[in-house]
């Protein structure tokens, strides 16, 4: 790709006439017909019937089609794709969609768009494409229409001409009046691109509310996300790790009560067994979701973290309880950070420190080792900065080679009262 994306980019190159452009300006105009002539003519089928029973609806419908295959076919002078401006209907069914449709600005702009096309613009456009590139190229066909139609000939059905050196001025003329014309119909094809673009294309207010809209609805997901993850710990806490509690209990009673024998050298294997799956479903229903997170907040399950891991580490945490999912984004953050430190980092002591300030979390997790980490090579930071962005959180890293690495969450919030 040259970096040239429509034809008034392409005016300013020095080697316009010998690209692409100006037979792609004139290209996207001469197509304008098509659309045109279908639009026209669906316009007038459509004048039959009533046009508020039948006729109106479907002229809405209509102008909503022809806006799809209009910002398809602007992509031949316009390399920059123009999107749908619509939103999609929060429920299924004929109904919802039209309810939307009906309500947004961008229906009634590609209605309006439909009727001008269908009246106005394409023979506006094919009449640009016949002076542009007909003209010319009637001019410069003189001689050869003057040899067919004998002792004179009338070029481009207005000028007579009766001699070869009359012909070939014309011909000459036809063939300078061609770049000139180019230039134009490229800039003409340019200002109707643009206006198909600003009434067919999403304006920056519907920019922002598809926005967010795209982000409330992953706040969603992330919401329902942590719904489910504290569902399964509950589960398994209150299910499956109480049924391995009663089985290991039962085992060691049996292990007790066996004579000695091969008998109750299976009943304690089988109690190490069981010890063994308990200890793992506890770690297990830990790293899904921490009681601690939800009965005492993020300070406490901080300070649980910085027990738990392979380094040492300081804490120097004062938080109050915050909304459930910057808790659990903040705390999956700071263990990712510190598995990271204890696996690869080298590192004799690490740091966690956390504080609310005004409308923000600050955590900032250092420690001393190698350095050199980046997120992007798989440290199962890139997820969670992703998952911080849905609540407009940011997470940084500073680590350069030797050390040390500080890395720092900050999620905008407010404290929880009480």
């Amino acid at each position: 790709m040259d970096g040239v994306r429509n034809p008034w980019q392409a005016l300013s190159r020095r080697d316009f006439l010998l690209s692409g452009w100006p037979w792609r300006a004139a290209a996207y105009l001469a197509s304008s017909a098509v659309t045109g002539v279908v639009a026209l003519s669906a316009l007038v089928v459509l004048a039959a019937f009533s046009l508020v029973l039948v006729g109106l609806p479907l002229l809405f419908l209509g102008g909503t089609a022809l806006a799809v295959v209009e910002r398809r076919r602007l992509r031949i002078a316009d390399r920059e794709s123009a999107p749908s401006p619509h939103r999609t209907p929060g429920t299924p069914g004929l109904a919802a969609w039209l309810r939307v449709r009906l309500g947004e600005q961008a229906t009634w702009r590609e209605f309006a768009y439909g009727l001008m096309h269908a009246l106005v613009l394409w023979p506006l456009d094919v009449l640009a494409v016949c002076v542009g590139v007909g003209l010319p190229a009637g001019l410069a066909a003189a001689p050869l229409q003057l040899a067919l139609d004998g002792e004179e000939a009338r070029v481009v059905k207005t000028v007579l001409v009766t001699t070869y050196p009359q012909a070939l001025a014309a011909a000459a003329a036809g063939l300078l009046l061609l770049p000139v014309l180019l230039y134009t119909l490229a800039a003409l094809a340019g200002a109707r691109a643009q206006l198909t673009r600003l009434l067919l294309a999403p304006r920056e207010g519907e920019l922002r509310e598809r926005l967010t809209e795209v982000t409330r609805s992953r706040a969603r997901l992330v919401a329902a996300f942590e719904a489910e993850r504290r569902r399964i710990e509950r589960d398994l806490h209150d299910g499956a790790q109480q049924r391995l509690v009663a089985l290991t209990m039962t085992l060691g009673l049996a292990r007790l009560d066996a004579p000695e024998g091969p008998l109750a050298a299976r009943l304690a294997a089988a109690h190490d067994e069981a010890s063994r799956a308990l200890t793992g479903l506890r770690e297990l229903i830990h790293g899904i979701h921490p009681q601690v997170l939800t009965d005492y907040g993020l300070g406490a399950a901080l300070e649980d973290a910085a027990d738990r891991s392979a380094v040492p580490v300081d804490t120097g945490i004062a938080l109050p309880r915050l909304e459930g999912a910057v808790e659990s984004a903040a705390y999956f953050a700071v263990c990712e950070a510190l598995a990271n430190v204890g696996r690869h980092s080298g590192a004799a002591l690490a740091r966690v420190d956390a504080r609310h300030t005004g409308d923000r979390l600050v955590v900032e997790v250092h420690d001393d080792g190698r350095g050199g980490v980046e997120p992007e090579r798989g440290t199962g930071l890139t997820g969670l900065a992703d998952r911080l962005a849905v609540l407009d959180g940011t997470l940084t890293v500073d680590s350069p080679e030797g050390g040390p690495t500080l890395l720092r969450v900050e999620i905008p919030c407010r404290a929880l009262s009480g």
